[in-house]
């Protein structure tokens, strides 16, 4: 008996790994967040039961209740898939879940998942790294804005392409910090939405437009020069190819 944390991966079940789809197919019960898109879920073994305990305000399934589920699958079936968007390790608490499982005596994989944080900019044709404009990424997720610990002066100095994940909300915030750390208001900002799904849509600002961008969840923020960069949009070569 196993409980394998599986990444969807961004979107399209075509970026899904190989050892993802095949878990899927054969699993008994699958634990699945609110975002894994409609391609990835027709994936699952129609017998399997599937559990939704995606986060959604004022609906959301608490941790400590997805923790119990999990120690409950694993303790009585033999192939339980936990599903969580992305990566599992990049801020989707995993690691928090690999740990109850464990503790519990439970038998753990972890199988990665491509991570919205490179997927989205690369559906858009931004890349987060550029030999002249940017040799490195910081992936932060939106609730940095609201933490006094991190050092947005230092961030804004970097000369690092800045990649917000969950940072929709707070995106009048995240502009406000980088600002006031000394970032120019001319930084380009590309803002991917649905990336590698039908729905994408992409938008391009400066920082100091920023907070008034129309942006719907859920959306990659890319902060940075590269975000000025163009390319077609990847997502049309997925749907032809589909």
């Amino acid at each position: 008996m196993t409980v394998h944390l599986v990444g969807a991966g961004p979107g399209s079940a075509d970026l899904l790994t190989l050892r993802a789809a095949a878990l899927l197919e054969r699993a008994d019960v699958v634990v699945i967040d609110r975002l894994v898109d409609a391609s990835v879920r027709a994936l699952i073994n129609p017998r399997a039961e599937v559990i939704e305990v995606g986060k959604i305000a004022g609906q959301s399934s608490t941790q400590t209740l997805i923790n119990e589920l999990l120690v409950d699958f694993g303790h009585t079936l033999g192939c339980v898939v936990r599903l969580k968007g992305g990566d599992p390790f990049v801020f989707g608490r995993g690691f928090e879940e690999l740990e109850v499982l464990e503790a519990a005596g439970i038998a753990v994989e972890v199988v990665p998942g491509v991570s919205s944080a490179f997927a989205a900019p690369a559906a858009a044709g931004v890349p987060v790294t550029h030999r002249r404009l940017s040799r490195g990424i910081a992936v932060l997720t939106g609730t940095a804005a609201d933490e006094a610990h991190l050092d947005f002066t230092c961030l804004a100095s970097s000369g690092l392409t800045l990649v917000f994940l969950m940072g929709v909300e707070r995106r009048g915030a995240i502009a406000t910090q980088l600002l006031r750390g000394g970032l120019a208001q001319t930084t380009p900002v590309a803002a991917i939405m649905h990336a590698w799904t039908p729905r994408q849509r992409v938008v391009r600002a400066t920082l100091e437009e920023l907070g008034e961008l129309c942006v719907e969840a859920p959306a990659v923020i890319v902060i940075g020069a590269v975000a000025a960069l163009r390319t077609q949009e990847l997502v049309g070569a997925l749907a032809e190819v589909q």
